[in-house]
């Protein structure tokens, strides 16, 4: 029998809430309350999120980033920024229990990443799973999309869609971003190099490197399709049937007092 997991359709929110609801839902979950949850959700404004042990001083160009209305901050997930604007994002909660988690991080990057593989796949895109020559986080950068990590999808060998996971209380919380396409002149103006050329060289380099659903089907590509099929993808590459779902009022209060001690808290997202 397929198993039914609970599917939230966010639309746009804020960044602080994005962040304060995928915990939530991780901490209803650990305590048994919700079946495992898909969620999909956007951003208003835009958003640079910081992966949860990145440093800020010397690499996020901060003033840059709020001079054009683009809210930080900090995921409770690893990895690096990613700047969120055209894209449909994920996020995934189930239990490291769960008969189909491996109890390796890696190898749960691989069974999650069969959805977001199926939902290029309907959209005629042929992605592959990411196998990196070495080891992720050893560049120096600070930008997510310039290096793919284990079982991070790709296009012809550029990075195409980027996620991060963390484990607590016994469950599994893995976000991602779903890139339509990224607008590189505001990316690298929100971090700090050491002089304009290496900024301009990094910029160039960065086409050698990602890749996005634009580019690749060259149409305009609806936010509705996009949804439509990555749900699908999820539902295939997991073997699984969802279920609507809409937070109640105790999960959205719960929301709200982590968005006020937390996520919009500047001691939290500028803590390294």
């Amino acid at each position: 029998m397929v198993e039914t997991w609970y599917f939230i359709d966010s639309g746009l929110q804020s960044p602080a809430y994005n962040m304060a609801l995928d915990e939530t839902l991780l901490n209803w979950h650990s305590r048994g309350l919700i079946p495992p949850v898909l969620r999909f959700y956007g951003w208003k404004p835009a958003a640079l999120t910081l992966g949860h042990f990145q440093k800020t001083v010397g690499r996020i160009d901060i003033e840059a980033t709020k001079a054009k209305g683009i809210e930080i901050v900090r995921r409770p997930t690893g990895g690096l920024a990613v700047l969120h604007d055209n894209e449909l994002t994920y996020s995934v909660i189930v239990s490291e229990s769960h008969e189909k988690m491996p109890a390796s991080v890696v190898e749960a990057y691989r069974v999650l990443s069969q959805g977001i593989l199926e939902g290029y796949r309907n959209l005629g895109i042929q992605a592959e799973l990411a196998i990196p020559d070495a080891p992720v986080g050893r560049t120096g950068t600070a930008v997510c999309f310039e290096e793919a990590s284990w079982y991070e999808l790709e296009i012809d060998g550029k990075k195409a869609a980027g996620s991060a996971q963390n484990r607590q209380k016994g469950v599994i919380l893995q976000h991602g971003s779903i890139p339509i396409e990224m607008n590189t002149e505001t990316l690298y103006d929100l971090f700090i190099f050491a002089n304009e050329k290496v900024k301009e060289r990094a910029r160039e380099a960065f086409a050698q490197k990602a890749v996005f659903i634009h580019d690749i089907l060259e149409r305009e590509v609806t936010m509705e399709e996009l949804k439509a099929a990555f749900k699908d993808g999820f539902q295939k590459g997991l073997d699984i049937e969802l279920a609507a779902f809409e937070p109640n009022e105790e999960m959205l209060e719960e929301v709200e007092e982590l968005m006020k001690s937390k996520y919009t808290n500047d001691d939290y997202t500028f803590q390294r």
